[in-house]
């Protein structure tokens, strides 16, 4: 028996819940059988009447390669020589109905790109990664006091090759670009949307049929993990989104796998997202919790991913998310949480953290549910961030305002601050606000173009200096004008005008402040590197803020302060813990960035003399719709 056979004891794993590497035994693995090389399959389809594995090499004949049960776990297998890498294939299910169905792997390395949709056999071995020392850093590092500034990344239409069909770039490609771009402006992580194969390219990669494929739209497997080794090799991190609340009911996928809800909940109110014209995980079942937690390692194991975006939690928490009155079920408790997807989020983070220390999962949650990035072993759902949604809405709500109005909306800043540390927490700009007709960030900002770029500017400059960790999606760094479009690259030749080369200065400056600045990153989980300095002035819509390290660090303060108006005020006095000198480090009125070079305000003095609550004051004067950065010297 080789290594990679299937055992007795596997199948007990699997049907457990517990088998954190069954992608090694079921689907296709190389083998072989009284001095033959082949492959063997392996599928679970517990209610079929036949399992057949078709494909080129039996004429897709359903009855030259049938496969035996190995028993009441429901696991089908065979063996067929001869049969190596490259070759296309699927099972066809003869499915509890006695309907015939073709069906692809769920546990295929590689597919076809669509709208062809055979599974592949795939030697994903024998890759030679030098992402050593990355990976070193990696287990050791603490993510809540490093720099983390996150480029999001659909690679689809990030740039396009419009001489050859299809027009997407190989992941070769896209790293001979993505990197130096990386480098220059200072982000610290990418975060791909749409790894996973998935067969409509207008889900952006979030209806995922191909859990344990990389798409075939960018290269072959090896192609995709020589893009990570790339990015890894230059001090570039690499997260992924991750899809584990609904799947399509694409025939040839999961969906009544075989003629039963296998994969998806039985009951309706539970397993199908209307709204989506999606399936919902039955996390109740053991086996199918075992998939996706198997897949969650997959991909930190075999493709070095260093953290998951995990998609749509707030679906997976809630039975009535998205649901009417009497199109839900309560919990065995009459509640509305989902109890099984919440053990089952437990076990991914908890089973992630044992295996790969190091590595960071990040829910996109958008309610006040508790305790979202707190271990598992206090009670949490053991998530490492959480995205900030509230400060999203709130931030993009206020910055559309006509800076009249922003006097009487005040609170949409100041709240923010209510719950900031409350949970660790990501601030996104991701694709989900710059699509649907919600408009591109800079088209957000209201008033004129002069008004809406220094708004924009803004709006960034509060991103970074806000404490959290910081996402920013594609084409907004330069400030394109139009939404983001699937379809098409994003719109690079706005950089021939000096305005969105100046944003893109803007948003290198406040970069390379974030990651230089241990003020900015090293505390920003605790109140301790925080303190409002200006919090009330809603009347001239002014506010200001310390950003500093934490007790005993050292370093210095950073004095933050804020004009959403554009009305320029001048000599503004705030309130600061120590008199000294205080040195200007940024200004986004600065002609650099594209502003107006309002303030000549270069180096201040802050006197000995309280202020409010604290010793010393500073006058500063805050140009028309800017933010300005002192630094305590």
């Amino acid at each position: 028996m080789s290594a990679n056979d299937l055992t007795d004891f596997d199948l007990h794993l699997f049907g457990e819940g517990n088998h954190h590497h069954i992608h090694r035994k079921l689907g296709a693995h190389a083998a072989e059988r009284d001095g033959v090389r082949g492959t063997r399959f392996a599928v679970w389809a517990p209610n079929a009447r036949r399992v057949s594995v078709v494909g080129d090499f039996n004429h897709w004949n359903g009855r030259s390669h049938v496969l035996h049960s190995r028993g009441v776990g429901g696991v089908w297998e065979t063996f067929v020589p001869n049969v190596g890498p490259g070759t296309l294939y699927k099972f066809e299910i003869d499915n509890a109905h006695g309907q015939v169905q073709l069906k692809a792997d769920p546990f295929a390395f590689q597919m076809q790109l669509r709208p062809d949709n055979a599974s592949i056999v795939a030697d994903i071995g024998g890759y030679h990664w030098n992402d050593g020392e990355w990976l070193a850093r990696r287990g050791s590092w603490d993510p809540l006091r490093a720099p983390i500034n996150i480029y999001e990344l659909h690679p689809g239409s990030w740039r396009r090759s419009w001489h050859r069909k299809p027009a997407f770039l190989t992941w070769d490609e896209i790293a001979d670009q993505l990197i130096p771009y990386m480098h220059d402006l200072g982000y610290t992580h990418v975060e791909l949307v749409g790894v996973a194969e998935h067969p409509f390219d207008g889900s952006w990669g979030y209806q995922v049929l191909g859990h344990f494929a990389p798409t075939a739209r960018h290269g072959s497997p090896h192609d995709f993990k020589r893009f990570v080794d790339r990015l890894h090799q230059a001090g570039i991190g690499v997260f992924m989104d991750w899809v584990p609340a609904h799947f399509p009911k694409d025939a040839h996928g999961l969906a009544e796998f075989d003629g039963t809800h296998l994969f998806e909940h039985a009951d309706p109110r539970r397993g199908e997202h209307v709204e989506w014209g999606t399936k919902i995980f039955n996390y109740g079942r053991h086996e199918v919790r075992n998939f996706l937690v198997a897949n969650a390692l997959f991909w930190i194991e075999e493709y070095h991913i260093d953290g998951l975006r995990v998609d749509a939690v707030a679906s997976m928490l809630y039975l009535d998310y998205g649901r009417k009155q009497g199109e839900w079920t309560p919990n065995r408790y009459g509640g509305r949480e989902n109890l099984e997807a919440i053990e089952f989020l437990k076990q991914l983070n908890w089973t992630v953290g044992h295996y790969f220390p190091g590595v960071v999962t990040m829910a996109e949650e958008s309610t006040s549910f508790p305790g979202v990035t707190r271990p598992v072993h206090l009670g949490g759902l053991g998530f490492y961030f959480k995205w900030n949604m509230g400060w999203m809405n709130d931030t993009l709500r206020y910055m559309s305002l006509d800076p009249l109005y922003r006097r009487h909306n005040h609170g949409l800043i100041t709240f923010s601050f209510v719950y900031a540390f409350s949970e660790h927490f990501i601030l996104p700009l991701s694709h989900d606000e710059v699509v649907h007709g919600k408009r591109s960030l800079l088209d957000k900002m209201p008033g004129d173009e002069w008004r809406k770029l220094a708004n924009y500017r803004l709006l960034i400059g509060y991103q970074i200096a806000h404490p959290g960790k910081k996402l920013m999606f594609m084409g907004g760094e330069f400030g394109q004008w139009h939404e983001w479009r699937d379809y098409e690259d994003l719109a690079w030749a706005a950089l021939a005008h000096p305005h969105h080369q100046q944003l893109l200065a803007w948003n290198r400056a406040l970069n390379r402040l974030y990651r230089n600045y241990p003020e900015l990153h090293a505390s920003e989980h605790a109140w301790d590197g925080f303190r409002w300095i200006e919090p009330d002035n809603a009347a001239e819509s002014v506010f200001a803020f310390l950003r500093q390290r934490l007790p005993g660090e050292g370093g210095t303060q950073l004095v933050i302060a804020f004009n959403l108006t554009p009305v320029p005020r001048d000599n503004y006095v705030f309130g600061v813990p120590q008199a000294g000198r205080y040195r200007k480090i940024l200004d986004s009125d600065s002609p650099a960035f594209g502003g107006s070079g309002y303030s000549q305000q270069g180096e201040v003095d802050a006197q000995n003399e309280g202020w409010r609550d604290l010793p010393a004051r500073i006058a500063v004067t805050v140009p028309p719709l800017a933010m300005v950065i002192f630094e305590r010297l």
